[in-house]
């Protein structure tokens, strides 16, 4: 933990990790697992760390321009207002834009729902080198579609080990698959859709939806809990991510990010030419 700020008692990856067992509904959406400090000193912490993921980040981009395969996928998937454009702004911000491949997923298109559910995403995934980052993703097709009945359980059954198999051809390929399953309480995200709707500046993140995804929040809480209990694996588990503070969530993701960075043991690339020799034609112009 000697890369880790004294605040953090344990690692994020291992205290957020999703445990069989576990219950969605005993999530506490308020708890700041594993951190000791507070909102006040959130800030100086995250632009330290903010710094770090951006070496890590870079690192790992300028290795892929070296021909490296290896990239990373973050995967934030949780109901509306639970933080997910926070964790893009604020913590992915921080990195090299020529390294990030950000993707929101929204209702599919025509052309998409004329294929398998998993082509837009297969479309979506990072080159080598690159940090792609799913605002939302391939759950979409056993939450959203799960919960509103879009096709039969016989359909979207067989998709958690189509998932799980998936991940693993990822994994396989190069790709450290970071997965943060977002939780916000029901009454934090009615005051943040109140907020919306005070601020014009809001508006525009404002979905009259929503208030209807709330009502099915039960049959929510029963679809995310299938998707912890049958897609956290080994080798993509999934992180319980507590989001009624927004500053806690930031920092417990950029931690995850740096840890999966570190996980890759980047070194920076030799240069492909003679540095002495460049020197000297330097010199010389």
């Amino acid at each position: 933990m000697a890369d880790l700020p004294s605040q953090w008692t344990h690692e994020p990856r291992k205290i957020l990790r999703f445990r069989a067992g576990e219950k969605v509904a005993n999530i506490d959406t308020d708890a700041t697992p594993g951190y000791t400090g507070d909102k006040n000193g959130s800030t100086e912490v995250q632009t330290e760390r903010n710094q770090r993921f951006a070496g890590l980040q870079e690192m790992l981009y300028a290795n892929g321009k070296a021909g490296d395969s290896r990239s990373l996928l973050l995967v934030l998937q949780g109901m509306d207002t639970a933080g997910k454009g926070g964790i893009v702004t604020h913590v992915v911000g921080a990195g090299n834009p020529m390294g990030i491949h950000y993707t929101g997923f929204g209702v599919p298109t025509e052309e998409e729902r004329a294929h398998h559910y998993l082509w837009r995403i297969r479309k979506a995934l990072p080159a080598g080198g690159h940090v792609g980052v799913f605002d939302r993703s391939h759950y979409e097709d056993v939450l959203v579609v799960r919960v509103h009945e879009l096709v039969p359980p016989e359909v979207w059954e067989p998709r958690y080990d189509e998932i799980n198999a998936f991940e693993k051809e990822l994994v396989d390929s190069g790709t450290t698959v970071v997965k943060c399953a977002m939780f916000v309480s029901l009454d934090e995200q009615k005051r943040r859709l109140s907020e919306r709707l005070e601020r014009p500046d809001k508006y525009w993140k404002y979905n009259p939806g929503d208030l209807d995804e709330r009502k099915l929040w039960p049959a929510y809480q029963e679809a995310y809990q299938a998707v912890l209990d049958r897609t956290s694996t080994d080798y993509a588990p999934w992180h319980v991510i507590p989001c009624d503070k927004k500053w806690y969530s930031r920092l417990a993701i950029t931690e995850l990010l740096i840890e999966a960075l570190k996980g890759m043991k980047l070194t920076w690339p030799p240069p492909d030419f003679d540095v002495e020799a460049e020197k000297k034609k330097l010199a010389g112009l």
